[in-house]
């Protein structure tokens, strides 16, 4: 029972950070765009290597 006096305060606290976390997230507009980025990986061209080919003799 006296665990049970520190994991409930912990997890409100942690809760409430969470919660705080995201409320300030939504207020900087962190999830303004949230598809953007995952369409500007599959547009995006790789960048070509610059290593010659290297062949042994």
């Amino acid at each position: 029972m006296t665990s049970l006096l520190v994991l409930i305060p912990v997890s409100l606290g942690m809760g409430l950070v969470g919660l705080c976390a995201f409320f300030w997230a939504m207020r900087n507009d962190q999830f303004d765009d949230p598809d953007g980025n995952a369409w500007r990986v599959l547009i995006a061209e790789d960048r070509p290597k610059n290593n010659p080919i290297e062949t042994e003799v």
